[in-house]
């Protein structure tokens, strides 16, 4: 039976030099008795999949309202899928998959409901009162508000998985940024999850945005992604279904983005002489990325994907009502404070009002924000 210890040793024979090993965790802000048999990666990891914040993703939404359809792609499908390619991505590497997966399973806590248009919305209303990011939200939720312990606020999980939330390593406001001289980026790992965000978000955005019939098939073939994946599936196989066609296609494009993700890093582990978790930290260039021409083609896809899908009729009409849902909701709670749950009024050691009301705005699901939108605004409807 392995012990705790005997995974940490495992992890210094069996992982690459520069990552980051479970055993030389800078640890946690409150101090903990460690498990006999879990990592403090491991825990990390089984701590956010056990909170509510994690379990609501299963009713926000990436593109679509919950009710439009019952098969696309929700936050928490997303996020297993991130989770997915990133522990794909860590293995072949050698890298720690724990932390990433904690990562990767951390890295939309903090997103509103509907989607970005959530997040520019509660960041407008929020613009004279510090802002909103769902990055800095996820910090937030991990750190204060998820109350699963007697001995301290949030989480208390292992600074590495703070650093990996908080990705955006060189922004000032980075409540972790302090914690390493001359730190620059944040560890491997976290920059795996980072891109496994990335390539997940916009290949299954396509493969949603052909589901629903808002993107044109010939449209796509401009895509140079899509058309030369295409071409190899028609020299392969005669009259593809082209249900089946899509699916292949776009298990493909991820296969191409990991393959060139891989490619590049180890390429760039070796240009730049990294060793250790804090050469990739210290490094003038973020050590994971893709290739130039990989990161061409990911860039037109993205920006095909903002034009026809982000931008159609529908997808707009769908983001009109979220901003009127979430705008109205946020101004009623402030100007009316006692519409708010007790516990809300009560939390005033978490921030001014704006800032516990954009905290329970910011945690809704679609589903919720909507019939809580009724309930304010309907005056035949039930409270």
């Amino acid at each position: 039976m392995l012990k705790r210890q005997d995974i940490e040793r495992l992890e210094k024979t069996c992982l690459v030099s520069c990552a980051v090993k479970s055993g030389d965790s800078l640890g946690r802000q409150h101090r903990e008795k460690e498990h006999p048999y879990r990592t403090r990666f491991q825990r990390d990891r089984d701590r956010v999949i056990h909170t509510s914040a994690f379990r609501r993703l299963e009713y926000k939404t990436q593109v679509f309202v919950y009710h439009e359809g019952d098969y696309y792609r929700t936050r928490l499908t997303h996020t297993l899928e991130v989770a997915q390619i990133t522990r794909s991505i860590c293995k072949s590497l050698q890298l720690n998959e724990d932390l990433a997966e904690a990562v990767a399973l951390s890295h939309d806590l903090g997103h509103p409901p509907f989607g970005h248009t959530g997040q520019d919305v509660m960041n407008r209303l929020m613009k004279e009162h510090g802002g909103f990011e769902h990055n800095k939200q996820s910090l937030r939720i991990v750190k204060f508000l998820e109350k699963r312990y007697p001995e301290f606020p949030g989480l208390n999980l292992s600074w590495e998985v703070l650093e990996g939330i908080g990705k955006h390593s060189r922004d000032p406001d980075n409540p972790i940024i302090q914690r390493v001289a001359g730190y620059r980026f944040p560890s491997l790992e976290a920059q795996v999850a980072d891109l496994a965000d990335a390539i997940a978000y916009n290949a299954h955005d396509l493969d949603d945005g052909v589901t629903s019939g808002l993107l044109d098939i010939d449209q796509i073939r401009k895509v140079s992604l899509w058309r030369e994946n295409e071409k190899a599936l028609d020299r392969k196989y005669s009259n593809l279904d082209m249900k089946l066609k899509k699916y292949q296609i776009v298990r493909h494009i991820i296969n191409d983005l990991i393959s060139d993700f891989r490619k590049n890093t180890l390429k760039n582990i070796r240009k730049f002489k990294v060793e250790t978790a804090d050469d990739v930290r210290a490094c003038p260039v973020r050590i994971g990325g893709f290739s130039a021409e990989c990161g061409d083609r990911h860039q037109e896809l993205k920006k095909f994907l903002f034009k026809n899908m982000y931008r159609h009729r529908r997808v707009r009409r769908i983001e009109f009502k979220a901003e009127l849902c979430l705008t109205e909701i946020f101004k009623a709670y402030v100007k009316i404070p006692e519409l708010l749950p007790e516990r809300i009024l009560q939390s005033e050691g978490l921030g001014p009002l704006e800032r516990r009301v954009c905290d329970y705005v910011s945690g809704m699901t679609d589903r919720y924000a909507m019939s809580e939108y009724k309930r304010l605004f309907s005056p035949d409807e039930k409270d």
